[in-house]
């Protein structure tokens, strides 16, 4: 399969009152379809890093944002293939009885995900569709058409339900959305983050950022869905899946440091 580079990253600055003890998510999960090279995490002198995995596998860096200033710079270069989201349009659905042990956690209410308060509005409007592929990828177009993207329209505690009730959000109101009403209909769907550049696709006009996508387990295993645009892509990188986005946080700092500077670079290289 031909494949294209891309150079992903991000840049943060963090200013600090006092000792704060950070996670950090936006490493990508290794993925036997992407090489990665030239790769580099740098931080702040006098800084100290700890790798460690989380209960959903995905890679965690752990610090201690000092009294001042503290800097992480991250850098890869991705060789991924030339070709958009996989899909089978004749994947079945599985029954609840049928699902693997891992995907059972996946089926149930979340912070963000609220498929117990929203179950009678998936039925009504899902309900009838055949089940399979096609069901999921209805709800996907749903959520695509029913929200309307809104730059800074959500907050830290703004639930699918929040946005169900507006019909406003960002990528991860869409993806909360779309999870919740397939976990009502007792699909298993999972929130992503990741790294996803305008590859063979006009380019958004705002300032890049880690993207919100979902993953749902029908018969062959996960498959990638993106409410926000609706259409299979090119060039996604994961760095992290879990129930809802509370688990897949770029950044998660206890305590209130500034956050001075952020920038998430997904770009082709070119030449």
């Amino acid at each position: 399969m031909d494949t294209r580079l891309l150079q992903l990253g991000c840049h943060l600055r963090y200013s600090s009152q006092l000792p704060t003890a950070a996670v950090f998510q936006f490493v990508p999960k290794r993925d036997p379809r992407i090489v990665f090279d030239e790769e580099s995490l740098d931080v702040s002198e006098g800084v100290d890093l700890h790798e460690y995995h989380d209960l959903h596998g995905n890679l965690c860096h752990r610090l201690v944002l000092q009294t001042g200033v503290t800097e992480v710079v991250y850098t890869v270069r991705a060789a991924v293939p030339d070709a958009e989201d996989p899909r089978d349009p004749d994947a079945r659905e599985l029954a609840p009885g049928d699902l693997p042990d891992e995907a059972l956690v996946f089926t149930m209410p979340s912070r963000f995900v609220t498929s117990d308060v929203l179950s009678g509005q998936a039925w009504k409007l899902f309900g009838q569709h055949e089940p399979g592929m096609a069901r999921v990828e209805a709800i996907s177009g749903w959520t695509k058409n029913y929200l309307t993207y809104v730059t800074g329209a959500s907050h830290s505690r703004w639930t699918a339900l929040d946005s169900f009730t507006s019909g406003i959000g960002v990528c991860r109101d869409f993806a909360h959305l779309m999870i919740t009403m397939c976990r009502a209909l007792n699909i298993p769907a999972r929130y992503c983050a990741g790294y996803l550049p305008d590859m063979d696709v006009p380019p958004i006009p705002t300032p890049m950022d880690f993207h919100a996508w979902v993953e749902v387990y029908l018969e062959g295993g996960w498959w990638t869905f993106d409410p926000r645009h609706d259409r299979r892509r090119k060039g996604r990188v994961k760095v992290g899946h879990g129930r809802d986005a509370l688990d897949v946080a770029f950044a998660t700092t206890y305590g209130g440091p500034w956050l001075q500077y952020f920038t998430v670079t997904a770009e082709e290289i070119v030449g």
